[in-house]
């Protein structure tokens, strides 16, 4: 299913009013165009990166921390690619963020509140419990849902709530999000881009074969 890009001033007033949407794609690849190719090798100031940053090939991960099945990619295929090419120096890995909800977005913000050294497994705890912390339709208690995740990850109230309320560095990553979206075309979760060319999800048998190829092993 298709995404409507939401604008991001709207985004961070209301932060989306309809329920939480996410499709999966999977076979043929795209190419992308050139300019978006050099960009693509550019770590902008609010990636994490992850693994090697001068390796040949960049694989960027875009996912919303309120769908399933990028759940259920972070705790299967992500963690082998991360043992056999991340953490070997082979590729350098992006995970970027997007927002097809409010929560998404609340939970990136916590995510993010720790800074770089704890965003990756705040990332892996907000997956683990997905089905729990975003089960609600009451956003109060999904917002305290998401606190609680922070207190567990070494974060206080006051800290959980600067980040929370902070209006600017929503704006800053739902304005990061759209360009991204219409840059590489990001219409469902997770997708992927991969040295320039799009790919939807798959097993990891496919993405090691792919990064294989873009390696040249």
């Amino acid at each position: 299913m298709n995404k409507t890009l939401v604008p991001a001033l709207a985004v961070v007033a209301a932060l989306g009013a309809g329920g939480w949407w996410y499709t999966t794609q999977t076979g043929t690849s795209e190419p992308i165009a050139a300019s978006a190719v050099m960009e693509e090798h550019q770590i902008h100031p609010l990636d994490m990166p992850l693994g090697n940053q001068e390796a040949s090939v960049v694989m960027v991960e875009y996912s919303s921390l309120t769908c399933p099945h990028c759940a259920t990619f972070n705790q299967g295929p992500f963690q082998q690619i991360k043992e056999n090419f991340i953490d070997t120096g082979e590729i350098l890995y992006l995970k970027r963020e997007v927002y097809f909800d409010r929560y998404g977005l609340w939970a990136a913000m916590v995510a993010r509140c720790g800074g770089e050294e704890r965003y990756h497994g705040m990332l892996d705890l907000i997956y683990e419990t997905q089905s729990t912390w975003a089960g609600s339709n009451d956003p109060v208690q999904v917002a305290n849902n998401l606190r609680r995740l922070g207190r567990q990850a070494g974060m206080d109230d006051a800290q959980l709530n600067a980040c929370l309320e902070d209006a600017d560095k929503a704006l800053e990553l739902t304005e990061f999000y759209q360009a991204n979206a219409e840059t590489y075309g990001i219409r469902s979760t997770p997708s992927f881009i991969i040295n320039g060319q799009s790919y939807g999800n798959m097993p990891y048998a496919e993405f090691e074969r792919i990064l294989n190829e873009k390696l040249g092993n």
